[in-house]
């Protein structure tokens, strides 16, 4: 694997993730967490982020999917802040309008150490396949929050609840792609006026 990549190891008392992560990649991946619906999501998001990603999940799904879920959206957006390192040399920014059918997600990223989730997306049932429609919010939080990533995500309208939720983890890859591309004007420097990038939500590193 080549270009920025992590390997990382996640492991509590409920779950065992194991994540290998190419950024510059070509969308080559292998998923598996037990949760077939989430399997296909985390497959659109490698595939159309360009991410090469090999992912396994072993979780206590006998009792649900949450800590499988958000584990997997811890791991996974740690092994992206490992992969970016001081983030130098990268776009930063990246936004999504992406349609399917009837609906309409709009995602924009700001990959600044600061992590923050503003999640404005409703489903008119409560599961998709095996999944609990609410663990969806779980994993952008999780992935936001180990990933150091300010992230926006609002489905504008739609009605199927799988196109809802496809558009927005579609939305998330082509936001992310943008935001992680480097960015050759800045021969390497940290896209911020402080020098770099990092703090808490509502801090001041910009």
């Amino acid at each position: 694997m080549s270009g920025r990549s992590a390997k990382l190891v996640r492991e509590t008392r409920e779950t065992r993730i194991s994540v290998s992560l190419g950024l510059d990649g070509t969308g080559v991946r292998r998923i598996a967490t037990g949760i077939g619906f989430f399997d296909h999501m985390l497959d659109q998001l490698a595939k159309h982020a360009l991410l090469d990603l090999e992912l396994e999940a072993k979780g206590d799904l006998h009792i649900d999917a949450h800590h499988t879920v958000e584990d997997t959206g811890l791991a996974l957006g740690k092994a992206i802040a490992q992969a970016l390192g001081d983030r130098a040399g990268i776009t930063r920014y990246g936004h999504a309008l992406i349609p399917m059918d009837e609906t309409l997600t709009r995602v924009a990223i700001d990959i600044s150490g600061r992590p923050y989730l503003v999640w404005k997306v409703s489903f008119s049932q409560p599961r998709l396949g095996e999944m609990d429609t609410e663990l969806f919010r779980e994993f952008f939080q999780a992935l936001a929050q180990e990933g150091g990533i300010t992230l926006h995500v609002e489905t504008l309208y739609g009605v199927n609840n799988h196109h809802i939720i496809e558009s927005a983890f579609k939305g998330l890859a082509r936001a992310l792609r943008d935001a992680i591309a480097p960015d050759p004007r800045m021969a390497g420097q940290v896209p911020s006026t402080k020098g770099s990038l990092g703090g808490t939500p509502g801090g001041a590193s910009a």
